[in-house]
């Protein structure tokens, strides 16, 4: 079925009829959408039905026999029905927003629920409704009731803690919207801050504090905030002059740098393991392999010990090396004494008069735009620093002043309440509580409420209505008193501290009116403590006060004190500021002329660095070609050394091959190449055949040199043409090698040359700008400085008296005089010291001489006892060195090795070749004998063949009216006959294949 359903149909035992088939019993197995069922079948003994479908599904029902249907069913199997495919099926729910079963059911039980509770709230709301009227009602007969029988509120109180409870409730929900609202707060805040640093923080006032008790005052410093460019140019952290400098002592360093690349010889591996492991086999090793292996253990040992002999060599010689190279020449230098030297020549700067002719200017001295802006902003960013840091404790001082008058404020009321309780006459006079100036609180003068946001709104709608120009309109003076008048002090006037005293008395004699009876001992004597105690009270707040007043005084003197000094520096800044405005002002003039100097530089080092790794790129090309001309004339040695050996000794033909191998003749490798290329090489061989024919012209024997002569060798001569060729390529090779590296050399010196003009002009520009920076000091030296000074500070006077002229005078600060002082001490110290390390190195050098005079006589004195005794054991002097390295020769030993080794294959490999060839003859005998039983088959099948076409022949023949009757009968026969017919003749064909 499509739909994976499974039908069973009742059958009776009459047969089978239409009706039998309209009642069946449907059961849905597979899937209903892609369960098509596709295969249906019983198992081998009819007990089981299996069914498989598209789903990949496969379920098995088992077949039940009516003797084996249970009598008592466990579950009654309804009656077949008929028509169900009729039916229509039970519709889907399409619409996405329809409820399911168990959705709608617990949407019916929230909504029983939510009904409930709505019913139950009800409820509560009437009780509490009906208790509130409940309680109004009782308000209003305690109201009825007289004064003094009525109940407070707070008895109508059950338990305070509900309304705590209630209020802890409320403070949370509070706390909730809080929460809720503080992104928008926290943007409204923002808004509001962006807003003041706009417009409020952009303000500069001066603050001014006064002292309570006298006319001092101390006000804080105007600040000018520091321009933009200044402070991009002290983020700077390297000229363009610094850059410079850097990439000019690197190309010194590497000019002055002596590198010695020592030639790394690679050495030779020697590895036989991997050949060993070749021979190994799982069988038992063979007397020869164990030859071998002997053979090649004896080699690594010579190996070994000859590694171990050059190594050892070649560490004595490069320890001889090493000690050689670290013997100092006789004009040497102490490298680490140049270099301090060098350093403090550097850096020990020049301390004669800036306008000496002999003053040296340094690096780190040479002024230029950048370094005196970065100088300014720094001094600028100074004087802000100490200016901020004053008003910040201006700022605290008048903080402290708030401070003060509020303990005032509090000290006074104290002392009032305790004047309340004392008689008039012991009163004393309390002290003016101190108020703050206007210029004190400055920024009261931005700030503003809703009163004066209301009136400016009125004064503005006035203003429209009125339609009068601004400068003649109120509003605006109105809106700047409001803004400009100060806020009003919290002061006690005398007529309110009278008004106080007078309503403590009223009351205190009407206590003393509601009181009859007269006060006994023991009250008048705590009445009199009191008293005691009150005046001691007020005697000890009035002198607080006054110690707060006198405390707060002090601070501000001092502070002013401060502030008066630092007065002075700021002027002397100031002072300085303006020198350094002028010096910059004449370095912009300055500026144009040094940055060409600067740019000309720049540009000289480029080409230096460019030329330089030109000329490194030109020497080791120069390399690399006389490498090349090295190994070509090795081999054109190598070929002559070849050549002698496959002459031989006295072989006839020896002079005619050495011409024939000299002769210079230009071969052509193709004769394609043109005819005239090969006229000219015959021109070129005529002259050296003549001359061949004149050389064994006086022999009365002429030889061809293309020719080999009778008697010689054809190897021999073929061998020297050969190597004729060879020469000539290599020679061809030479001189272009040759004349490669000669154009090389030209244009290294070519480079050479225009190199040293480059390094001639950059040390003109050099001293160029060296001038050019001394013409610059001299400019700045000649402006005038301002430096305060006091009377005990000048200490040239003439004749004990204070010069008029101080032109030929020197300023020094404390510091550098100081400084000075203590370095004249420092180097009379470090001379002593020197002399000292110059006599005892002196004494050191002649020791040193007599041991080396000592040491060479004792060196030669052995290389003569040595030389002695080899001429006594050997005759002549030997180099043990030569002897060590060539006492066995190693190559001759491997390649015997290696000869057995092959021979040793080779027989395995003879022996493999041989076993493969008797099993492929066993192979080949057994092919052809089953090729020819197939040859017998094919026969046998042919002869069969013929049989069966001359039966099929006369059957059809003779016998064609006999057979009408059973035609059926006779073309099954037929079909049979052609069918095995057609078999044994792809049988036939198959064989035929294989045979092929």
């Amino acid at each position: 079925m499509k739909d994976g359903s499974l039908r069973a149909y009742p059958l009776s035992g009459k047969g089978l009829s239409v009706d039998a088939l309209k009642d069946y019993w449907y059961l849905n197995v597979h899937d209903n959408d892609n369960g098509q069922i596709r295969g249906i079948c019983c198992s081998h003994d009819d007990r089981c039905l299996i069914t498989c479908g598209e789903d990949g599904n496969i379920f098995t029902f088992d077949l039940w026999s009516e003797e084996e249907l249970p009598e008592e069913p466990k579950v009654t199997i309804p009656r077949p029905r008929r028509g169900l495919e009729k039916e229509k099926a039970t519709e889907d729910i399409e619409d996405p927003d329809a409820y399911t079963i168990e959705k709608y059911k617990q949407k019916k039980e929230h909504e029983r629920k939510m009904k409930e509770a709505e019913e139950k709230k009800n409820k509560k709301r009437e009780e509490l409704s009906a208790l509130r009227k409940d309680f109004n009602f009782l308000l209003q007969k305690n109201q009825e009731l007289p004064k003094h029988m009525q109940l407070h509120r707070e008895e109508f109180e059950m338990d305070r803690r509900i309304f705590e409870e209630l209020d802890r409730q409320t403070l949370q929900r509070i706390q909730l919207v809080q929460k809720q609202l503080a992104w928008e707060h926290e943007k409204q805040l923002i808004g509001l801050q962006k807003l003041q640093t706009q417009f409020q923080d952009s303000l500069e006032f001066i603050l001014t504090v006064h002292a309570i008790q006298s006319h001092h005052q101390i006000s804080t410093y105007s600040l000018l905030a520091v321009s933009e460019k200044y402070a991009q140019d002290k983020k700077r952290d390297d000229s363009k002059w610094a850059v410079l400098k850097e990439k000019w002592t690197a190309l010194k360093e590497a000019e002055q740098a002596e590198e010695e690349v020592p030639r790394k010889t690679s050495p030779v591996h020697r590895d036989f393991d991997h050949e060993a492991e070749r021979l190994k086999t799982p069988e038992v090793r063979k007397i020869t392999t164990r030859y071998i292996e002997s053979r090649r253990q004896k080699i690594r040992r010579l190996v070994e010990k000859y590694d171990a002999l050059k190594a050892k060599i070649m560490k004595r010689r490069a320890e001889w090396h090493e000690l050689y190279k670290s013997k100092p020449r006789d004009n040497h230098e102490n490298s680490r004494d140049a270099e301090e030297i060098k350093e403090a020549r550097e850096n020990i700067g020049c301390y004669r008069l800036k306008s000496a002719t002999n003053y040296t200017l340094t690096e780190d001295m040479r002024i230029n735009t950048e370094k005196k802006m970065m100088q300014l902003s720094i001094l600028e960013d100074l004087i802000l620093k100490a200016k901020v840091n004053m008003n910040e404790e201006i700022v605290s001082l008048r903080d402290l002043k708030v401070s003060t008058i509020d303990e005032i404020k509090s000290l006074v009321k104290e002392v009032k309440s305790i004047q309340a309780n004392l008689d008039v006459s012991e009163h004393l006079p309390v002290p003016l509580i101190p108020h703050l100036h206007p210029d004190e609180v400055p920024e009261k003068i931005v700030e503003f409420n809703s009163e004066v946001l209301l009136k400016f709104k009125e004064e503005q709608e006035a203003q429209a209505e009125l339609k009068e120009p601004l400068e003649a309109c109120p509003s605006s003076r109105a809106f700047r008193h409001v803004f400009l008048q100060t806020p009003p002090v919290e002061e006690d006037g005398p007529m309110a501290q009278a008004g106080d005293a007078s309503a403590v008395v009223t009351e205190q004699q009407e206590d003393f009116d509601m009181e009859d009876a007269e006060p006994t001992e023991i009250e008048l004597e705590i009445l009199k403590r009191e008293k005691i105690k009150n005046l001691y009270l007020q005697e000890t707040l009035i002198k607080k006060i006054n110690t707060l007043v006198i405390s707060f005084d002090a601070e501000l003197r001092l502070l002013r004190h401060k502030k008066l000094k630092m007065d002075a520096q700021m002027k002397s800044a100031d002072l300085r500021c303006i020198t350094c405005c002028e010096e910059l002002f004449i370095l912009k003039k300055l500026e144009i002329h040094e940055d060409l100097l600067e740019e000309q530089i720049c540009v000289l080092i480029n080409e230096q660095e460019d030329i330089q790794s030109k000329l490194k790129s030109y020497l080791a090309q120069i390399e690399d070609r006389k490498c090349e001309i090295v190994m070509l004339e090795e081999r054109e040695k190598a070929l002559y050394a070849s050549f002698e050996a496959s002459l031989g000794e006295d072989n006839e033909f020896a002079d005619f091959l050495t011409d024939i191998f000299k002769k210079e003749v230009e071969y052509v490798e193709k004769e394609a190449v043109g005819r005239g290329a090969g006229e000219e090489n015959e021109n070129e061989e005529k002259p050296d055949l003549k001359t061949d024919e004149e050389n064994y012209g006086s022999e009365g024997i002429v030889f061809d040199g293309s020719v080999c002569p009778e008697g010689c060798s054809e190897d021999l001569f073929l061998n020297t043409i050969q190597l004729q060729r060879q020469r000539i390529g290599i020679e061809k090779a030479l001189a272009e090698e040759k004349k490669v590296a000669a154009g090389l050399k030209k244009e290294y010196n070519a480079l050479a040359i225009k190199a040293k003009e480059i390094q001639t002009n950059l040390d003109t520009t050099n001293r160029e700008l060296e001038a050019f920076q001394w013409e610059k000091l001299r400019r700045l030296n000649e402006l005038d400085v301002v430096v305060p000074l006091r009377l005990h500070q000048v200490q040239c006077l003439v004749d004990g008296e204070m010069p008029r002229d101080f032109s030929h005078t020197l300023v020094f600060t404390n510091q550098s005089l100081q400084y000075l002082q203590n370095r004249i001490v420092d180097l009379r110290n470090e001379k002593i010291m020197q002399r000292e390390i110059h006599k005892k190195a002196k004494e050191q050098h002649k020791q040193l001489l007599q041991d080396k005079k000592e040491m060479e006589m004792e060196i030669q004195g052995l290389e003569e006892r040595c030389n002695n005794l080899m001429m006594e054991k050997f005759g002549r002097l030997v180099d043990f060195e030569a002897v060590q390295v060539h006492s066995v020769n190693i190559p001759m030993e491997e390649m015997k090795v290696r000869i057995m080794e092959k021979e040793n294959e080779h027989f395995v490999e003879l022996k493999e070749w041989e076993e493969r060839i008797v099993v492929l003859q066993h192979q080949l005998t057994e092919l052809t004998r089953e090729n020819t039983s197939k040859l017998h088959q094919l026969n046998r099948f042919c002869h069969e063949k013929h049989q069966l076409e001359t039966e099929l022949e006369s059957l059809t023949t003779g016998q064609s009216r006999e057979l009408e009757g059973s035609l059926s009968a006779d073309i099954k026969e037929t079909a049979r006959l052609e069918s095995r017919l057609m078999h044994i003749t792809c049988e036939v064909a198959l064989l035929r294949e294989e045979i092929s």
